[in-house]
């Protein structure tokens, strides 16, 4: 599959012709999903809202390049031996060995093995760390093609963004580094392609509801631990859904996403009323930091602790909630897939992490019906229908009461009475859907796929690696397809 690049397009036409870069471009070629591919909208307008430049930001554009302002977090968490959650990760190993032996690290430390796929703003190889047997996925930008065409933002956003992640079903950034041409991220490598190629492989093209259930548990939690960070993800469909070689899964793809403020809250549980909409009434909010009883040091002396009521715990037989959505986040930026879009970012309106909420909507319709609801047979249609158009179900495939109520709650095309839209992922994780999932063993349930395990031995050869070294030199963003058919990955 290829994509194509964005281009501009007349201001009139801007709503209803948003530019573009064609999705599923790096999809295996034997996978027959060409017609089946989703667009994405890459026209921004403006924003009230801590984009990329925020206060703990390290970089500044000046001149079409990124100035080092102060450390940040990314620069910490490269030099940091682990990620609390990647702890006995071996490519860790690898990456800190290699920066003792040669500081600091850069593209010849790398071979280049072959290329995954291509995005708007750069592609993405799998490479092996020289003289290891660690495998990382190496996403390469091209920095003269980002500054002609505006995009050392989108970059720079994608960069901090995953500096600050440090989550099992979201990426982990091993290292950063640039040479005068390119700008490199080195990051997780997943061997199980993406949910939108698995689900062409199911017999009817469409999951179970338990595998359906399974795959939108771990992307709520991604989302949630997103929210809280301040980042709008803004780019949810099955194509950015990476499988990990253990069946599990893994967001891809930040360029889109948007930083904002969020202050997290804890409020008790029976404060929220959904009539009146006032979940944080000043009766039922717990200031401070919770620490819940069971994890008080033992060190403490017993008469010394505090008890559950002194902490707001069972009071009234309710349970607090932390509540961490950016309800204020406000965009009007005009970015998205189009079958995924929300509403209020075709109308203009302005939108925040409700976005997210209308994806999640669509990507679980998507998952059961093979589908998504609006599609309609060009763009245009498919964004009037967005609009226009109320939320039918066909009748086969069959699905639960719980699923339709709980697909319906998303899609309320106003986002203010969208389910979620105050409370966040907690209130999607109490819905019958998701009646009997375990939150905090998520990691622990039995994936319904496995993927077959990846020889790395196949790109030993020393053609391979000076193939893909030639593609890098000739700008890492070219629109030739790799037509390996046994090789079925899918990276941004």
């Amino acid at each position: 599959m290829s994509k194509v690049q964005s281009e501009d397009v007349s201001c009139e036409h801007k709503r209803m012709y948003p530019t573009e870069k064609r999705r599923g471009a790096n999809q295996c070629p034997s996978s027959g999903t060409l017609s089946n591919s989703k667009t994405t909208t890459t026209i921004t307008t403006s924003t009230k809202i801590i984009d990329a430049k925020t206060n703990d930001s390290n970089t500044s554009l000046v001149q079409g390049r990124f100035t080092r302002v102060h450390s940040s977090s990314l620069d910490s968490t490269i030099t940091a031996p682990l990620k609390p959650h990647t702890g006995g990760d071996v490519r860790w190993d690898a990456i800190q060995l290699a920066k003792s032996r040669e500081c600091p690290l850069g593209i010849s430390n790398f071979r280049l093995l072959k290329r995954l796929g291509f995005g708007d703003i750069g592609s993405v190889y799998l490479v092996e760390l020289r003289g290891t047997d660690a495998f990382f996925a190496m996403k390469v930008m091209d920095k003269a093609s980002l500054a002609s065409r505006n995009k050392l933002l989108r970059a720079e956003t994608e960069r901090e963004i995953l500096g600050l992640l440090d989550h099992p079903f979201l990426p982990t950034l091993y290292s950063y580094f640039e040479t005068d041409k390119f700008y490199c991220l080195v990051m997780e490598f997943c061997s199980g392609g993406n949910l939108h190629s698995l689900r062409q492989k199911q017999p009817q093209k469409y999951f179970s509801e338990q595998a359906a259930r399974f795959y939108a548990s771990e992307v709520l939690l991604a989302l949630e631990y997103l929210h809280m960070l301040g980042v709008v993800y803004r780019d949810l469909k099955p194509e950015n859904v990476l499988v990990r070689d253990e069946g599990h899964i893994m967001l891809s793809d930040f360029d889109l996403s948007l930083r904002c403020s969020v202050s997290p809250t804890v409020v008790r549980s029976s404060s929220f009323n959904p009539e009146s909409g006032n979940m944080l009434n000043s009766d039922h909010v717990l200031t401070g930091c919770i620490q819940p009883y069971a994890f008080l040091p033992r060190i403490l002396p017993k008469k010394n602790r505090k008890t559950k009521s002194d902490f707001g715990f069972f009071s009234n037989g309710a349970l607090p909630e932390l509540m961490a959505e950016p309800t204020n986040a406000r965009s009007m930026s005009f970015v998205g897939t189009h079958e995924y879009l929300a509403p209020e970012i075709i109308r203009g309106e302005g939108h925040g992490s409700a976005v997210d909420w209308w994806t999640f909507g669509i990507f679980l319709y998507e998952l059961l019906h093979g589908t998504t609801p609006f599609k309609g047979q060009g763009h245009r249609a498919t964004l009037i229908n967005v609009v226009g158009q109320p939320l039918k179900f066909p009748d086969k495939p069959a699905v639960s009461v719980g699923a339709r109520d709980l697909i319906r709650g998303l899609l309320v095309k106003e986002p203010q009475k969208r389910i979620a839209y105050r409370r966040g992922a907690t209130e999607i994780k109490q819905h019958p859907f998701f009646e009997g999932v375990n939150w905090a063993l998520v990691r622990s349930t039995t994936p319904p796929h496995m993927p077959e395990a990846v020889d790395f031995s196949r790109f030993a050869s020393k053609e391979v690696s000076q193939v893909g070294n030639k593609m890098v030199e000739n700008g890492g963003n070219n629109n030739t397809t790799d037509h390996d058919s046994s090789m079925d990955f899918d990276y941004f």
